[in-house]
């Protein structure tokens, strides 16, 4: 199984660890682990880094 890191990339700060998917609705963006657990964001995906298991957004 591959999990992300999904990382704020202004700042290199950690928003979520252990993400099994991410859902794109117009600028939001719903993240949700591999708990279940999920977090809204407004912003958008910069890099997907799946060798490295590491995403990259610009948020608001």
């Amino acid at each position: 199984m591959c999990l992300a890191t999904v990382y704020k990339e202004s700042d290199d700060t950690v928003i979520c660890r252990n993400v099994s998917k991410i859902l794109v609705e117009g600028d939001k963006l719903i993240i949700r682990d591999i708990m279940g657990d999920e977090k809204t964001v407004e912003g958008k995906i910069l890099m997907v880094d799946l060798a490295n298991s590491i995403v990259k957004l610009q948020c608001d």
